[in-house]
């Protein structure tokens, strides 16, 4: 990737960046902190191994990609180290959590990371391959929940309601992203932009001039799906784990106010929470979104409001963190390149 386009991308995150902190209560988040303790060092640890299950979701995308034909085996893609990879995959999570919107940070940067090695086509088809697998696995998470919800807590009829929908919601999307995966979507978000008076004209003349890039970018996405299902079924179930993991970091703040925390429940108020905050995905860093739906899903799971609040600040300094490392990164790869 060019110099230019890394000292933009970081001067980006850094401002926005700066505006998530400054909107943080300071006096309490470091009342928040302080009671953590060391627990909020095994949360900021915890997605050091987290990043890698999203990193080997990706990195085996990657090789699905670059298969030539039905029979032939997959393998290891020699020009991307595993590690090289991770850390452009901390970076873009990284920039998608100071993005508006979310996909429109993160994805350009990992194209223009990857395309000189693999080419444009392959990077450009891999990254939206990988965007899908990971909406997808939320789905899948979700839809999961609501039947871990249905077997493990009490369900009046407002409830049952609303698990019916958000079930039925789920796996209409999921026919719709497999109908993605089989025929690919490339030429079918382009298409869909031609329906929106001021897009039509600019989405038309893109079509014309990289039908043949779009083609290809689709036939690829298709490929993963229908030649090499095991690869697929992989990064799928990778992802899926990583949401099921990442509910530790629920599971450890709450260790701070009771020894009796149940991981179940953990992983219903991120199922929870994640569906709320992604409602509002336009809001970067989800601001506000997340801190309410763990507050909802703490008083949805008969906990004290007390304990929302504190996952809420301990996950959203997370976080911080993290975006802060994401955007170091970026830099330093910069100072390597030089």
């Amino acid at each position: 990737m060019k110099k230019k386009y890394q000292n933009a991308f970081f001067a980006f995150g850094i401002a926005v960046l700066a505006v998530m902190v400054s909107q943080l209560d300071f006096a309490q988040a470091w009342a928040g902190l302080r009671r953590a303790g060391y627990w909020f060092f095994a949360v900021v640890a915890l997605w050091l191994f987290l990043y890698v299950f999203n990193t080997a979701a990706w990195y085996i995308i990657i090789a699905g990609t670059g298969r030539a034909g039905k029979d032939e085996p997959m393998r290891r893609p020699r020009e991307i180290n595993f590690w090289w990879l991770y850390k452009i995959t901390v970076s873009g999570f990284a920039l998608n959590y100071t993005t508006p919107c979310g996909l429109m940070g993160g994805e350009p940067y990992r194209v223009m990371a990857l395309a000189p090695r693999i080419g444009t086509e392959r990077a450009s088809a891999s990254v939206i391959l990988y965007a899908m697998t990971h909406i997808f696995s939320h789905l899948w998470f979700w839809l999961l929940s609501c039947g871990l919800y249905a077997l493990t807590q009490p369900v009046n009829l407002p409830m049952g309601v609303m698990l019916a929908a958000v079930a039925s919601l789920c796996c209409v999307a999921i026919w719709f992203f497999i109908k993605g995966y089989k025929k690919g979507i490339a030429v079918r978000c382009m298409s869909l932009l031609r329906r929106f008076p001021g897009l039509r004209r600019r989405a038309g003349a893109f079509i014309e001039r990289h039908r043949e890039q779009l083609d290809t970018i689709d036939s690829q996405i298709a490929a993963l799906h229908n030649q090499n299902p095991r690869a697929f079924v992989s990064a799928v179930a990778l992802e899926l784990a990583c949401r099921v993991a990442s509910a530790l970091e629920i599971f450890f703040v709450l260790l701070v106010m009771t020894p009796h925390a149940d991981y179940l429940e953990c992983v219903l108020m991120l199922a929870f929470t994640s569906l709320f905050a992604n409602m509002l995905f336009f809001m970067p860093l989800q601001l506000g979104g997340r801190e309410g739906g763990f507050l909802m899903s703490a008083r949805g799971l008969a906990l004290t409001a007390n304990a929302g609040i504190l996952v809420a600040l301990i996950v959203r300094v997370r976080e911080l963190v993290w975006t802060a490392v994401g955007l170091l990164l970026i830099k330093l790869d910069n100072r390597r390149r030089q």
